[in-house]
Formats: structure tokens, C-alpha cells, sequence
């Protein structure tokens, strides 16, 4: 049975793996519902069901809701609103550039979380570690550099980048809402988390696309099929995610999550028919010998 300090790196894998399936169909909902609408479509059909992951947790624990505070409120604040933000900026890079592409791009974001973890919340990265996070992230930045590139290639690298330092800063905020909790149960305090954050999001975004962009909402609906594979598979990655985060530091879960680019190669190469390159294939080598390091020495 696998021992409880490395049940992260499970949770890690299958929220990766989740992630990247939900990634896909927002990709291919985008063309229909827009960078906005597709970015709702992980929080309003994301939600409902984690109210049911919390209830499973309440009914098979018999415990009570927790209480949170002011404390809490600001980290799930931040971390639900550069949430959003990250995704509409991912969606709106996969519009300019390959799937694996903008996902290796994004994947910069370990460098970042590490930053950001030990000044926000004083997380400690050895050099061990921060010499596997250099390594994994520069193996996805050799898979993001491309000889010959466009004109105008240069915006959705920038956005690439911008949602990976939305999406660190996330991973931040929410670690700090599941950690002010001070639960003794990490099942309970990463849910709870989870949907607090979902229910938020859901109404936000619901509101903005009701005062700027109405028939959005009805496209949202009427493409309901695709949208609630979408809106399952972000609430089960988020729900793992969660519980990776309650159990390691973020820059620890972030770097292991850089399987996820190996996941996107696959779905880029059977889905999308994209093939891989020389570069990238380097690109891979670097990223999983980073993250065995990571690994070797956590």
C-alpha cells in the first residue's frame, strides 16, 4: 500500500492526466463558445460535481463544514480569480499555437510557484530540488522554441507564459486557503476548498457572460454533452490537485505535474495529428529526468 507522504505523487499523476483530457475538449469548445465561454464551461458544469465530492466526504466522514475565516477567504479569492484568468489565457494561446506547444509553455510555471510558494508562503525549495525544477522547465522550454517561427508568434508565447504565472499563483492561493483551515483531515479541507472555489467561479463567470455576452449562456447549454465531460474531468483533476497541494508544497506538485506534457503529446499526436519533433522529443528526455530527480530527493 502506498505510504501516505507519497500519496502526492498519485493524486499528482491522475489530476495531470485528468487535466489534460479537460484541456482537449476545452480546446475544441473554444471555436464554438468562444475563450470566455469555454473557460466557464470547467466551472459551471465543474461544480455540481464537486458539491458531490463534498458530500460524499461529509456523509463518510460524519463530520461538520468547516468554518473558515477572513484568512481564508483572501487565499481562495486570489486563488479562484487567477484561476480564471489562466484559463482564458491558455485557451486563448491554443488558439495560435499547437496543443503540446502552449501546454509546454505554460509548464514554465514550476519556476514561478517555487518563487512565489517561499515568499507567500514560506515553502522551502533545497537545492536539489531547485535544480530538478530548472531542469524539468527547461525541457519544456526546449519543446516550446521553434526554428522559423511566425510573425506574430511572439503574442501567444506571452500568453502562454502569463497563464502559467496565473496558474502558479493559483496553485498558491489555493494550498494557503487548504492549509489556514488547519484541518486534521486533508480530505475534507481539499474539498471543501475545491468547491468553495467552483461555486465562485460558476457565479462570477455566470454573471459577466449575463451582462456582456447572453447568448454565450445559451451556447454553453446547448452544447451541453462536451461541456459536462469537460466540467467532470476539471472537477476530478482539481479534487486531486487539491489533495496533492494539502500534502506537498506547490512547487513540488507543479514540477511532477510535467507529465502532463507528455500526456499532451499523446493527445496532440493521436487527436490532433500533430507530430512530434526532434526538439520536442529532447524536451521530453529533460522534463522526465527532472522530475525523477525531483522525485529521488523529495
Amino acid at each position: 500500500m502506498l505510504q501516505e507522504g507519497w500519496l502526492w505523487v498519485l493524486f499528482t499523476i491522475i489530476a495531470a492526466l485528468c487535466q489534460t483530457f479537460r484541456n482537449a475538449m476545452q480546446r475544441e469548445l473554444t471555436a464554438k463558445l468562444g475563450t470566455v465561454g469555454a473557460t466557464h464551461v470547467r466551472f459551471l458544469f465543474g461544480f455540481p460535481f464537486a458539491l458531490v465530492f463534498l458530500a460524499s466526504v461529509l456523509i463518510s466522514t460524519g463530520a461538520s463544514p468547516p468554518r473558515p475565516g477572513l484568512v481564508y477567504g483572501a487565499w481562495i479569492v486570489g486563488g479562484a480569480l487567477a484561476q480564471i484568468a489562466a484559463t482564458a489565457l491558455m485557451l486563448s494561446a491554443m488558439n495560435d499555437r499547437s496543443f503540446v506547444v502552449t501546454i509546454a509553455y505554460i509548464k514554465t510555471e514550476p519556476v514561478q510557484v517555487a518563487l512565489f510558494g517561499l515568499v507567500l508562503l514560506g515553502d522551502a525549495v533545497t537545492l536539489p530540488m531547485a535544480i530538478a525544477i530548472l531542469i524539468a522547465t527547461g525541457g519544456v522550454v526546449v519543446m516550446s522554441l521553434r526554428s522559423g517561427a511566425p510573425a506574430g508568434g511572439l503574442k501567444p508565447t506571452l500568453l502562454g507564459l502569463g497563464a502559467g504565472a496565473m496558474f502558479g499563483l493559483s496553485a498558491i492561493g489555493y494550498r494557503g486557503a487548504i492549509l489556514s483551515l488547519d484541518l486534521p483531515s486533508y480530505l475534507m479541507a481539499a474539498t471543501f476548498t475545491l468547491t468553495v472555489g467552483l461555486v465562485m467561479q460558476a457565479v462570477l463567470l455566470s454573471l459577466y457572460l449575463r451582462l456582456r455576452s447572453p447568448g454565450v449562456l445559451g451556447a454553453i447549454f446547448r452544447a451541453w454533452r462536451p461541456s459536462l465531460f469537460a466540467g467532470f474531468m476539471g472537477a476530478l483533476a482539481s479534487e486531486f490537485w487539491f489533495l496533492a497541494f494539502a500534502l506537498a508544497t506547490a512547487a513540488s506538485v507543479r514540477t511532477l505535474a510535467l507529465v502532463e506534457v507528455l500526456f499532451a503529446q499523446a493527445i496532440s499526436s493521436f487527436l490532433f495529428r500533430q507530430p512530434i519533433s526532434a526538439r520536442e522529443a529532447i524536451g521530453i528526455v529533460l522534463v522526465v529526468a527532472g522530475v525523477a530527480l525531483l522525485l529521488a530527493v523529495h
